[in-house]
């Protein structure tokens, strides 16, 4: 009698918990050093960087929600990401953007692990009390660049020096953990561009596309593992300019050599792509008439949305750069182009106050930027964040 009463004890129990994963339940994401193995129901739970690219109409649901709840200013916020530190505003400056809600993320550019991580509490504790959504952090927490950009990060050898995807995918797991950490959830890295350039060199994984692809999905794949989300850049392929868009708009001189490599990574749906201050001449579908690519709607929108299909996010590359500051009206031209993250821009108010009139003015442009916000939000409810 004691066998049967048990079997069905444990059948009533089963049958309970079978019932109980029907509406999907957003949880946030413990840090990496709290993380434990799941149980089976939990799995189905915890939404991931991958289930972005979902047909999920739960996903949809949940974002249109959150996105329903929030005024113009703070729709017209997710697009915006400053930065600070050395390289970047004062921590006053952001904090005042962050009680203004004027912006929906921050770059930490150069500093200490230390210092990252108090100011990601503080913002973080900050936008608690408003009750804003969370925030994106993003560095370039490239292998060739994260141990200069974050002081205290565990030493990695530069991308130029990884032979193969094994060792690239420990650099990424090492990475991805400091970044945990700190606080950080967005890497402007793997550089995807052929490392012809002088400016790419030692950032790129080499010369060779075949080398390129795995190499950057080895780093993406393991991104995402840990919730971090991955950036290739710089589209359509900084690899074989002759200059340095940090100092200069550069021009690629007729085709477009490298897409291939952003198309196979954009279709196996890497999570984000930046795009390059990057000119195209002597491309009669492609071209520019001499404007950076971060505000074509020919390369951002024709090409990477619509030829490449791309789903995910799209950031600008930092718009304080010689490559795009002398452009007209830059920081609506960017989200007209089709681009979802404006980074960086000179002057990140001015950027709110923008895009905000011509928001608030133009039916077309405030379809763009709905959708871009939208996107963002969708990026910020997979990675747990709320």
């Amino acid at each position: 009698m004691n066998k049967f009463f048990t079997f069905f004890l444990f059948a009533g129990i089963s049958f309970v918990s079978c019932t109980q994963n029907d509406d999907l339940v957003v949880q946030k994401l413990p840090k990496s050093s709290e993380t434990k193995q799941p149980a089976p129901q939990e799995k189905a739970d915890t939404l991931t960087i991958e289930d972005y690219f979902s047909n999920s109409k739960v996903i949809d649901e949940r974002v249109d929600k959150l996105f329903s709840k929030l005024s113009d200013e703070e729709k017209v916020a997710q697009l915006i990401m400053p930065a600070m530190g050395r390289l970047g505003q004062t921590e006053e400056v952001i904090m005042k953007l962050v009680a203004a809600k004027k912006i929906g993320g921050v770059l930490m550019l150069n500093g200490t692990k230390e210092q990252f991580t108090k100011w990601i509490a503080d913002i973080n504790a900050k936008n608690a009390e408003l009750g804003v959504l969370p925030f994106l952090y993003s560095a370039d927490a490239e292998p060739s660049l994260v141990n200069r950009k974050i002081t205290g990060s565990t030493v990695v050898k530069k991308a130029a020096e990884l032979t193969t995807e094994e060792e690239v995918r420990t650099v990424a797991q090492t990475i991805s953990k400091d970044l945990n950490e700190i606080g950080i959830n967005y890497n402007f890295a793997p550089v995807s561009d052929m490392a012809s350039n002088s400016t790419v060199g030692y950032r790129g994984f080499g010369k060779d596309p075949k080398n390129i692809v795995p190499f950057s999905w080895a780093f993406i794949e393991e991104s995402s593992k840990a919730n971090i989300i991955s950036t290739a850049k710089h589209f359509p392929g900084h690899g074989l300019v002759s200059g340095d868009t940090h100092k200069a708009l550069q021009v690629i001189d007729g085709e477009l050599k490298e897409l291939a490599t952003f198309k196979e990574l954009a279709a196996k749906n890497v999570p984000s792509i930046m795009i390059g201050h990057l000119a195209v001449k002597n491309n009669p579908k492609y071209n520019t008439n001499g404007l950076p690519a971060t505000v074509s709607p020919v390369i951002v929108t024709d090409l990477l949305r619509k030829e490449l299909n791309y789903k995910g996010l799209v950031v600008t590359d930092a718009m304080n750069m010689g490559g795009v500051t002398q452009v007209p009206n830059v920081n609506t031209a960017v989200i007209e182009a089709g681009c979802d993250i404006l980074l960086m821009p000179l002057d990140a108010e001015k950027a709110h106050t923008e895009i905000l009139k011509k928001y608030q003015a133009d039916t077309a442009f405030k379809a763009k930027a709905d959708e871009a916000a939208k996107r963002v939000i969708r990026m910020k409810l997979c990675l747990g964040l709320m």
